[in-house]
């Protein structure tokens, strides 16, 4: 297109679209670009990751893309072997490419800083992507409505439980094998935001015996007339959990999480030991907001080792 011939070019964004504009005295031309088949994707994949893509769930019958970060040192270190944390919505973890509105978290950069600075101990981090229109009955604790504004009430299949399965029977065990990790509960984490939190809290409660540190950000407090809180409060006992829990003061609703927080301190988690909450002020309900609390999540949660104690000279 010679650019003679236009006086003004310019870009707009919408929601959906960018839109070039070439304009001249007696013509105007409008291209427009769906963002949701971007021309070139730019992917932001930082240090050792490995993809597993399609992995096959018999329980679901389904398939899906599996990321692995390995910590710095894994390839050296032949013998050492890795607390792993597995987070949902993978498509949002590590690359901006496939992430959601381009918005990635940056767990990779994030993790590989604090590696290297040992402010955190070494550990591999497993995304697991979501099924797209499959995820909110995966994600879902309960047969909860999904829309209460819609017409036509359409509720969940509340399939969590079997996501759990997934997981456990599945996918950990195949981890596991492939990589060099403790397999102990105690050294293994699940994570998500918003409806992934709450699927987190909630196979946190069901599957304290294979995952023991959680990351819950922002969850869908809301959802099934807070069936989380009430799931909290029927515990027979407190489990053996390290939570951490956050939202942020822009959210819709947020303060839902605090009514959260309270059930989990009356059930006898501790504040900032096994639980750690935070209200982040100004916070709202995106991929950009939840990426700047991974720092502080990861070293709640994965804090380095205690130094190995030198042998004295007398015990020589």
């Amino acid at each position: 297109m010679p650019s003679g011939l236009f006086n003004d070019k310019s870009a707009h964004k919408t929601n959906q679209a960018t839109v070039l504009l070439f304009r001249s005295d007696t013509l105007d031309i409008f291209i427009m670009f769906d963002d949701a088949f971007p021309l070139m994707s730019e992917h932001t994949l930082t240090g050792n990751i490995q993809e597993h893509r399609g992995f096959r769930s018999n329980i679901f019958a389904n398939r899906r893309d599996i990321l692995v970060y390995l910590p710095l040192g894994y390839r050296r270190m032949a013998l050492r072997r890795y607390p792993v944390l597995y987070l949902q919505d993978g498509q949002n973890i590590f690359d901006a490419a496939t992430a959601f509105s381009k918005v990635e978290w940056s767990v990779d950069e994030t993790a590989q800083e604090l590696i290297r600075k040992k402010l955190i101990e070494p550990l591999i981090i497993v995304a697991v992507a979501n099924t797209g229109e499959e995820r909110i009955h995966e994600y879902a604790p309960s047969r909860g409505i999904i829309d209460e504004s819609a017409k036509r009430k359409k509720r969940s299949r509340g399939l969590a439980r079997n996501y759990g399965r997934f997981l456990v029977e599945e996918l950990k065990p195949y981890i596991d094998r492939k990589y060099r990790t403790k397999r102990e509960a105690e050294f293994t984490g699940l994570g998500g935001s918003s409806l992934g939190g709450l699927l987190t809290l909630s196979l946190g409660l069901w599957f304290s015996h294979v995952f023991q540190r959680l990351v819950v950000m922002s969850p869908s407090v809301w959802w099934d007339n807070q069936v989380i809180v009430k799931m909290v409060e029927q515990l027979p006992e407190k489990l053996p959990l390290k939570i951490w829990l956050d939202t942020g003061t822009h959210e819709p609703g947020w303060e839902r999480a605090r009514i959260l927080r309270e059930a989990l301190v009356e059930k006898g988690w501790r504040l900032y030991d096994d639980l750690q909450y935070a209200e982040v002020e100004g916070a709202d309900h995106s991929e950009g907001a939840w990426a700047t609390r991974v720092d502080p999540a990861l070293r709640f949660l994965f804090p380095p080792p205690p130094p190995t104690p030198k042998a004295s000279k007398a015990s020589r």
